[in-house]
């Protein structure tokens, strides 16, 4: 659920969803703007026929976020999935939200249709004149893990053994637009500070390249919240989130001293559990309390004092 909360607060602002839109499909060309965007109501549905007392029923489904477009004097629908996890459904889901979008459209153009004079009665039967159109609709998928294994189009998950060739052609196929996060090759092509949730999401695993791509770029010294938090989220940093009111003003957080406090930790954390596990060979081996905190001090460069605070600690 955390991670729900991080993305959707990020990603529903609406500069950074123009910024997506423009360096996923159009490799960064700034066509569309902020002011573009209009929110969506991301509770969709179909209308089909329901087992309770034979009444139609109508079976909703929930987009993770979804905006119209303004293109010249048209509008597209953009919506954004968000998986954390592969769905091996993936391609029917996609399919299932873009038709649950085109007969919301549908509906609302029916009822406008039927309430108009001299339309055909093709016209009202269908709810939908000859001159009617739909907005189109696209999904983007944004795949937060390792390596999607699952398939790109429904023809990957519909089992074709035994079907002819000329018949194959007839099977209409639908393609998802999956964007691998921790692959994206050119994070140039954003303008926001999507830039920086992206680089840092892809090389959360390696702390060494985190820390010179944080130093690296000024951006990460007056992050927004929102963004950090979901950077944080994604790279699994829990400690980043723990000790993000100590380097934050404003709204604004400071990855760069974040990380370091993180990484400092880590190496406080690591000393400790080296200095407990010298202590406790040293016991196994007889040696006497003055003899191990001599070691203690010499193996890890302590003080003598220092060394005594952690035989206080861990000897036994």
């Amino acid at each position: 659920m955390e991670k729900d909360v991080t993305k959707k607060s990020c990603l529903s602002d609406k500069e950074r969803y123009a910024d997506l839109i423009n360096g996923l499909i159009f490799q960064g060309k700034q066509l569309v703007q902020a002011g573009d965007l209009t929110d969506m109501d991301s509770q969709t549905g179909m209308w089909g026929r329901g087992f309770l007392r034979g009444r139609w029923q109508r079976r909703l489904k929930y987009r993770d976020l979804i905006k119209k477009a303004a293109m010249g004097v048209g509008f597209v629908v953009i919506g954004i999935e968000n998986q954390d996890e592969v769905n091996y459904l993936m391609p029917l889901r996609n399919m299932a939200y873009d038709t649950a979008e085109y007969e919301r459209q549908a509906a609302v153009i029916r009822k406008r249709v039927r309430k108009r004079k001299g339309i055909t009665r093709a016209e009202f039967l269908s709810g939908f004149t000859r001159e009617s159109r739909l907005m189109p609709c696209i999904t983007l998928v944004l795949y937060y893990g390792k390596d999607w294994d699952g398939s790109p189009d429904l023809h990957g998950i519909l089992d074709m053994q035994g079907i002819p060739e000329e018949m194959k052609s007839y099977i209409n196929n639908y393609s998802i637009h999956l964007i691998e996060v921790r692959k994206l090759q050119n994070t140039d092509v954003f303008k926001t500070d999507l830039k920086q949730v992206f680089d840092f999401i892809k090389y959360s695993e390696d702390k060494k390249k985190l820390k010179e791509l944080i130093e690296a770029e000024p951006a990460y010294q007056e992050m927004d919240e929102d963004a950090y938090d979901m950077a944080a989220a994604y790279a699994n940093a829990e400690e980043l989130i723990a000790v993000k009111k100590y380097h934050g003003k404003d709204g604004k957080v400071n990855m760069c001293k974040a990380i370091q406090e993180m990484l400092e930790d880590e190496r406080q954390e690591g000393r400790q559990e080296g200095i407990q596990a010298l202590i406790e060979t040293c016991q196994e081996l007889g040696m006497t309390k003055e003899q191990t905190a001599d070691k203690v001090s010499q193996k890890f460069k302590i003080s003598k004092a220092n060394a005594g605070e952690y035989m206080e600690k861990y000897w036994h």
